[in-house]
């Protein structure tokens, strides 16, 4: 028999009405397929964007170490370096979202970077999964004691601005933090400092006892043995409290410098694919939280001149949106940007 208009038409939005439900429901199946598969079911792969042997490196090989006994999986640990931290986190952000790939990076490839650089070939706050700040990373702002002979910050403010274009700064990299930090400080100064940037920390340090820059914002790691010798001065710290590897060494808060930029601190985090269903996520920043409660991790990440944060999904994200508008501001001002 052949269908009538009307037979045909309820047919059509009987369809309709198929394809709705379906395109209603999808998205939940998917989350329950995803949520159902077991994690961990294979070794978990922490990459890190960044070469062995440094912190970074390092501290991912501690919480690595930990994070198995508890998953009951081997978390392996894979070096991707490469322009600025974008090699290893453009895999993770490709990376299939079911907690079996994730990241140990900076600030500066969770944050900075999509402010820095006219084009990523991800989207930072789409492709990604915010799990967990492991660490605060301050800085000590250090100058060469020969050079410069302020000894607080609102004495290098004043000699800054009295010496205008005859000084320079040092970062470890266009868009780090002593970067940022340095050129802030210039600007405010109207000081008209030259920005000098190296392949690395330990040559910025190595010129600054060296004379040929006259300050610097360092890691504590880098820069408190040289500090102790008096081959470095130590005018203050970033962020909001004093380091435990430096007690000594008041904030630049404290000393007025009260400056969001001069508040605010690098940090190092974990982060997974965007899409990662929320139970794994949670379950993986419950084990990197009790990894970071044992004595002997916290004794090493406070070694290192970190400060551990106390931290879960939501709090990271929380303290990732307030923090943004200040990074990017920071980015505009230097004038900094890469292709």
């Amino acid at each position: 028999m052949p269908i009538t208009f009307q037979t045909g038409r309820r047919a059509a939005l009987a369809c309709g009405a198929v394809v709705a439900l379906l395109c209603a429901v999808a998205p939940a199946l998917a989350q329950t397929a995803a949520t159902s598969t077991p994690f961990p079911s294979k070794p978990v792969r922490m990459v890190v964007p960044f070469a062995a042997g440094g912190g970074t490196d390092t501290l991912a090989r501690v919480l690595g170490e930990k994070m198995a006994t508890s998953l009951g999986q081997p978390v392996i640990i894979d070096n991707k370096p490469g322009a600025g931290g974008i090699i290893g986190t453009d895999a993770v952000a490709k990376a299939p979202p079911d907690g079996h790939t994730m990241m140990l990076g900076l600030s500066t490839s969770l944050m900075i970077n999509q402010f820095l650089y006219s084009k990523l070939p991800y989207d930072t706050q789409r492709d990604l999964t915010l799990v967990y700040r492991i660490a605060m990373g301050p800085m000590v702002l250090a100058v060469n004691p020969t050079g410069i002979p302020a000894k607080t910050g609102p004495e290098l403010l004043k000699y800054v601005s009295a010496n205008k274009a005859k000084l320079a700064y040092g970062s470890y990299g266009i868009g780090s933090y002593p970067h940022l930090g340095g050129a802030y400080l210039s600007e405010t100064q109207q000081a008209q400092m030259n920005h000098i940037a190296y392949k690395g920390e330990a040559p910025m340090v190595q010129d600054l006892i060296g004379g040929q820059i006259h300050m610097a914002f360092a890691s504590a790691l880098a820069a408190k043995g040289h500090i102790e010798s008096g081959k470095l001065r130590a005018i203050g710290v970033t962020g909001d409290r004093r380091m435990a590897a430096l007690p000594n060494v008041p904030t630049l808060a404290e000393q007025g410098l009260d400056d969001e930029t001069y508040r605010i601190t690098g940090w190092l985090a974990v982060a997974a694919p965007g899409g990662t269903p929320k139970p794994v996520v949670d379950r993986a920043a419950k084990d990197i939280h009790a990894a970071l409660q044992l004595p002997e991790v916290r004794e090493r990440v406070a070694a290192m001149g970190f400060e551990i944060e106390d931290s879960s999904p939501e709090r990271f994200l929380a303290a990732y949106r307030k923090e943004l508008p200040v990074w990017e501001r920071l980015v505009k001002q230097s004038g900094a940007r890469l292709e």
